[in-house]
């Protein structure tokens, strides 16, 4: 099955920001476009609106003159369902309510011919249930955007439980052809992104309602050290703290109050109180044009100590010994005392390094402080530290002192279980396993989708296989014994990985 021939039209109905995006983008790729919305008039604002981004891109060189006059005649504002006859793709972006949507398709499936694919843009919604009441729902599919649809290339292409094979290759094939980078996902809630990345911003959420650290220490910890290029509360203030926070909710609720998926009681008290983010100037940040930036925590300088002694094998922290060697530190190397103990940093005062490892730093009665995971321990810029409460002022201050000798700026967390990177990193790779073990996308697609859809440096899945699927197994399952409620529980796609592994 091809894609939509160039000669059929294409409908928007629903002219909001997602609405005018994707019109846009079927519009560039030469379709004629069609819009229509339930309020009187604002297709033709919409309209209007999409022919002045039309100029603007002629005025920075991105479209010729003549492609932008072509463009414009070819979109058409239309004031009644009826007119929408003759398309060959309808593509609903309207309220987030199934009772509306529904509505709107049988309607639409009287209207439009029989071999008229008609698709929904829903974020949050049931494809299945968006289409259950239609009589033809084989040709009814999930074309998910992300908002700017113009801009962000990734098109998640879901199927119901009836969508037909071609009408899903058809629409895969379509989004491709409007130069995208469509995957396909089967209709589970969230689709792929909006499954996966739940415990980006859960784990940023339950670290600030434990009291870990502030939210700009949080959001720098995951962009310095973790390497992705937004921190969850800065994003969740650009994206709506009540967009997102109904997100959570509505996945939450079609998983059946599934505690790896529990909402914040923090957020829900922020969305209660109107501090939404960006769009109501304040947040979990303020915004104006006089309102400093809110700055992470960052340790004050500190000596760096003249020798270190690294017992045992690293891992996922091999890197630091090298760049410890190379700014002149000496290192002696040593065998663990226990053969089952992960390798340490020792330093000088006695106080011991452990990457985080879903454990407390105050589990063991020895001097530990626990150290982040990184993306890149040589190109990553901050590190985060937890001691123990065992560990004197002195101690901490060499530890201090030995990441900033290899160029890091460090901020002292306090000491809770997997600490910010290493645990939410850990719940990505869970949670990637897990879909692609339940048939929601193939490995391919929701490496591409986390990539794509939420700019995430690396995919998931990929970044588990770096780690180790025995690293992210264990860190889990002592996260769980810390909180026995049932959110670290390992999967059983985690549990095989780490078997295969060990097999390997």
């Amino acid at each position: 099955m091809t894609a939509l021939e160039l000669s059929s039209s294409v409908a928007v109905v629903g002219t909001g920001t997602m609405g005018q995006g994707i019109a846009q983008v079927a519009l560039l790729a030469g379709h004629p476009v069609r819009l229509y919305d339930a309020v009187e008039g604002q297709a033709k604002t919409a309209a209007a609106t999409i022919a002045a981004r039309l100029d603007r891109l002629v005025e920075k060189g991105r479209l010729t003159a003549d492609d932008r006059s072509a463009a414009g005649h070819r979109l058409a504002p239309v004031g009644s369902l009826a007119e929408l006859a003759g398309c060959g793709l309808v593509i609903e972006a309207i309220l987030e309510q199934l009772p509306v949507k529904q509505r709107l398709f049988e309607e639409l499936e009287e209207i439009v011919a029989e071999d008229c694919l008609l698709a929904t843009n829903t974020s949050s919604l049931s494809v299945t249930a968006i289409a259950g009441t239609l009589k033809r729902p084989g040709r009814f599919v999930g074309l998910h955007f992300f908002n700017p649809a113009p801009l962000l290339p990734l098109v998640e292409v879901v199927s119901g439980a009836a969508t037909d094979e071609t009408a899903a290759t058809r629409a895969y094939e379509t989004a491709r052809a409007w130069g995208k980078t469509p995957v396909r996902s089967a209709d589970t809630p969230g689709f792929i992104v909006n499954r996966v990345a739940r415990p980006f911003y859960a784990e940023a959420l339950r670290l600030h309602e434990e009291r870990a650290a502030d939210p700009a220490t949080i959001d720098a910890v995951l962009r310095e050290s973790g390497g992705f290029k937004m921190g969850p509360f800065e994003l969740t203030d650009l994206i709506g703290q009540d967009v997102n926070e109904a997100v959570t909710r509505s996945v939450w609720e079609s998983f059946f109050q599934d505690p790896k998926f529990t909402p914040s009681l923090a957020q829900r008290r922020l969305v209660e109180s109107r501090r939404l983010g960006r769009k109501s100037g304040q947040g979990w940040y303020a915004y104006g044009d006089d309102v400093p930036r809110a700055e992470p925590h960052t340790a004050a300088p500190a000596p760096a100590p003249a020798s270190v002694a690294v017992h045992g094998e690293l891992f996922q922290a091999r890197a630091l010994a090298g760049l410890i060697g190379g700014v002149g530190i000496d290192i002696t190397y040593g065998e663990p005392l226990d053969p089952y103990c992960p390798g340490w940093i020792e330093l000088p005062s006695g106080a011991r390094l452990f990457l985080a490892d879903g454990s407390a730093a105050d589990d063991t009665e020895a001097p530990v402080i626990h150290f982040d995971l990184a993306l890149d321990y040589g190109t990553a810029t901050r590190i985060a530290l937890a001691p123990a409460a065992t560990v004197g002022d002195a101690q901490l201050r060499e530890a201090i002192g030995l990441f900033q000798a290899l160029g890091k700026q460090v901020s002292v967390v306090a000491d809770v279980p997997g600490m910010v990177v290493a645990r939410t990193v850990a719940m990505l790779v869970d949670f990637a396993l897990d879909a692609v073990a339940r048939g929601v996308a193939d490995k391919e697609d929701v490496d591409t989708a986390m990539r794509l859809g939420v700019n995430y440096p690396r995919g998931p899945l990929a970044w588990g296989e770096e780690l180790g699927a025995g690293w992210v197994l264990d860190t889990l399952e002592r996260l769980h014994l810390e909180y026995p409620t049932g959110r670290y529980a390992p999967s059983q796609a985690l549990r095989r990985a780490a078997a295969r592994e060990d097999h390997s």
